[in-house]
């Protein structure tokens, strides 16, 4: 899979890797299965939007920012390969938190932010099991935040 030519045809590029904002490490790898930490919608270093789905952040911005932390997840993978896209196999796993108002029962259309797009780069290796959850806040008053589970060969 070449990666940075699917990224080309979709008008995208892949962000630097994003650095901890906090104590963890960014991705740990367990046999043939790496775990990518929760990522924030982080573009040029700095958050896409803060606050609440729907109240200060709209679903369309939601939806955006999703994209824009599964793209830093990616640039994590990428890191942690080494940018050798031979050794992935597929999405196993995402996991998508909402900061949202207590009556917004619409996480599954942000979550398709993310999704949409592993889907559009990665082709069957980017369909995934998924958990979209709202939440009453996350790190930074980032609206959005997404981790991953891949397998690897």
């Amino acid at each position: 899979m070449n990666i940075q030519t699917r990224l080309t045809q979709l008008g995208l590029v892949l962000p630097s890797a994003p650095k901890p904002v906090a104590v963890y490490v960014p991705a740990v790898q367990q046999g043939n299965l790496l775990y990518i930490s929760g990522q924030l919608p982080m573009l040029d270093g700095k958050l896409m939007a803060i606050g609440r789905v729907p109240s200060q952040v709209s679903l369309q911005t939601a939806q955006a920012a999703a994209k824009q932390c599964a793209l830093n997840a990616l640039a994590i993978i990428n890191d942690t390969l080494a940018g050798d896209w031979s050794r992935f196999e597929r999405i196993v796993r995402v996991g998508v938190f909402v900061a949202c108002d207590d009556d917004f029962a619409q996480q599954p259309q942000v979550a398709n932010g993310a999704s949409e797009l592993l889907g559009e780069l990665l082709g069957d290796a980017g369909r995934h099991a998924r958990a979209a959850v709202g939440v009453n806040a996350l790190p930074l008053g980032a609206p959005v935040e997404v981790e991953l589970i891949v397998a690897l060969r």
